[in-house]
C-alpha cells in the first residue's frame, strides 16, 4: 500500500524568502545593567532573540514599561527590524552573553513572513522540540570562548535556527489565523505549497481547490478563515511582491510581468501604481 508523502510546507516558502542570517552575542549583564537597544531598520528582517538562561523582557521604544514582553528560557523573543526595542535582563545572576540573529530576508515574499509579526512575540520552546535544544545547546557551547571560524559556525547554525523556528510556528500557530495557520492546515498547506512553488501559473478557484482536494466554495470560505484573506487576493499579494522584487533587482517589466503571473506589462504597470498608494505590506 502506498502512504501518502506529506507535502513539503517550508521549502518553497524559504525560497521566496531567501533568508540570510547573521548571529552576536551581546556582553553578560544582568538586571542592574543598562538595556541592550536595538534600532529601528527599513530593510525586511527579523530580529530573533535566544533566551537561554534566566528572563529576559523586551520592551518598545516609546512603549511603557508595564507592556514589556517576558520571556523565559528557553524561548525567542521575536521583533520586526522596523521596530526598535530595548532588551534587558530580570535575573541579576544571569552570566551568559545573549544570543541574537538578524534574519535578512532577500527574497520577494518577505512581507508575507513580516506580516506575521505585526507585534513582538514570545515563543516558549519545549523541552520535546530536540533539533531547537541541540542547535542551541551547540550556539551556547561555541561562544563560551573565541575559536576559529566562529563566526561562520554560528551564522550557519543560526539558519538551522530559523527552519526550526519555523516548524515551530507551523505546529503551534496562534489563534488569530495567518500564514502559520493555513501552513498547519493540510488542505490549505497544499493548495499554499503550490501557490508559493508556481505564483505564475495560470491559477483560478477551481485549481486551488483542487490542490485541497474540496470544492470552490468549501475552498473559499475554509482559505478565508485560516488565512485572513480570500484566495484571490493572497494571491495576488504573491504576485505583487514577486514583481516588485524582480523591478528592484533591475529585470525589465516585461520580465518581471512573466516570472510574477501577470497577462501583460499594463497589468503590472496597473497593480505596481496601485500599491505606491497603499501602507507598505507588514505594516501594523
Amino acid at each position: 500500500m502506498n502512504v501518502p508523502v506529506k507535502p513539503d510546507r517550508l521549502s518553497a516558502l524559504l525560497r521566496g524568502l531567501a533568508p540570510r542570517v547573521e548571529m552576536s552575542t551581546a556582553l553578560p549583564h544582568g538586571a542592574c545593567a543598562a538595556p541592550l537597544h536595538f534600532a529601528a531598520s527599513a530593510v525586511p528582517m527579523l530580529h530573533l532573540h535566544v533566551v537561554s538562561s534566566g528572563t529576559v523582557q523586551l520592551v518598545q521604544s516609546g512603549a511603557a514599561p508595564a507592556s514589556a514582553l517576558q520571556a523565559s528560557a528557553p524561548a525567542f523573543l521575536i521583533c520586526r527590524g522596523d521596530q526598535a526595542h530595548d532588551l534587558m535582563s530580570s535575573d541579576s545572576s544571569a552570566q551568559v552573553p545573549l544570543l541574537s540573529a538578524r534574519v535578512f530576508l532577500e527574497g520577494p515574499v518577505a512581507s508575507l513572513l513580516l506580516a506575521e509579526f505585526f507585534q513582538p512575540r514570545v515563543v516558549p520552546l519545549a523541552e520535546e522540540e530536540c533539533l531547537l535544544q541541540h542547535v542551541l545547546a551547540l550556539l551556547r557551547s561555541e561562544t563560551s570562548e573565541p575559536r576559529c571560524g566562529q563566526q561562520a559556525l554560528l551564522n550557519c547554525a543560526g539558519k538551522i535556527v530559523f527552519i526550526g523556528l519555523l516548524r515551530h510556528l507551523v505546529a503551534h500557530p496562534v489563534e488569530h489565523g495567518g500564514l502559520f495557520s493555513g501552513l498547519a492546515d493540510p488542505r490549505i498547506a497544499s493548495a499554499l505549497v503550490a501557490l508559493h512553488d508556481a505564483p505564475q501559473k495560470d491559477w483560478t478557484l477551481q485549481s486551488m481547490a483542487q490542490h485541497a482536494g474540496m470544492s470552490r466554495t468549501a475552498f473559499a470560505v475554509r482559505f478565508r478563515n485560516t488565512m485572513n484573506s480570500p484566495p484571490g487576493k493572497y494571491l495576488s499579494t504573491l504576485r505583487l511582491q514577486m514583481a516588485q522584487r524582480a523591478v528592484q533587482s533591475g529585470q525589465g517589466l516585461k520580465a518581471a510581468a512573466s516570472v510574477s503571473g501577470y497577462d501583460n506589462v499594463s497589468a503590472l504597470s496597473r497593480a505596481l501604481s496601485k500599491a505606491r498608494t497603499l501602507p507598505r505590506p507588514g505594516s501594523p
